[in-house]
């Protein structure tokens, strides 16, 4: 129940920015679309108290809980960002707003990959303490392994992003000619 769960929250993660931004630019409500977006951190909700409510009774911790907790770390990294980003490209698009920057080469492009490592650094502290938290919840009555190899995972994912970060500071992608 919990995957089902988590991939409605995805889908409804997509329903919600796609009528969002319909009703802001295409239907001409500007502020029941934005009203619209701010539901979507609900979703997120759900899933936690779901994922907990779960372990609660007595559910066994697993991959499901781990990738639950995955998820509402990646979105509450990312999710402000995706929804900003594709506001700006549905605005030019659709309402004749500017074009948005593009960061992609050179020294501008090295600071935009650190900012989004700064989000990824965010996803995986709420997902580690998410993990912590379910581990500290179901106490010494389960096998907790399953969660803890999730917190690696998760640690593992930022250090590679950091070596990609990286990777642009040093070589630097130069703009063709």
């Amino acid at each position: 129940m919990l995957v089902m769960l988590i991939a409605a929250c995805e889908i409804g993660f997509w329903v919600l920015l796609a009528g969002g931004l319909a009703l802001r630019y295409l239907a001409g409500m500007p502020r029941l679309g934005a009203a619209v977006l701010l539901c979507e951190p609900l979703l997120e909700l759900v899933l936690l108290v779901v994922s907990f409510v779960d372990l609660g009774n007595g559910g066994e911790p697993s991959w499901r809980h781990g990738l639950a907790a995955v998820y509402i770390g990646y979105t509450v990294g990312y999710g402000h960002y995706t929804v900003r980003w594709l506001d700006g490209h549905a605005a030019h698009r659709f309402a004749g707003g500017p074009k948005p920057p593009g960061t992609r080469y050179g020294r501008a492009r090295a600071v935009h990959e650190w900012k989004l490592w700064v989000r990824t650094l965010a996803a995986v502290a709420v997902a580690v303490g998410l993990l912590q938290a379910g581990i500290w919840y179901v106490g010494d009555a389960a096998d907790t392994g399953g969660l803890q190899s999730w917190q690696a995972a998760a640690l593992r994912v930022l250090g590679i992003h950091a070596v990609v970060a990286a990777s642009y500071t040093v070589w630097p992608r130069k703009a063709p000619a």
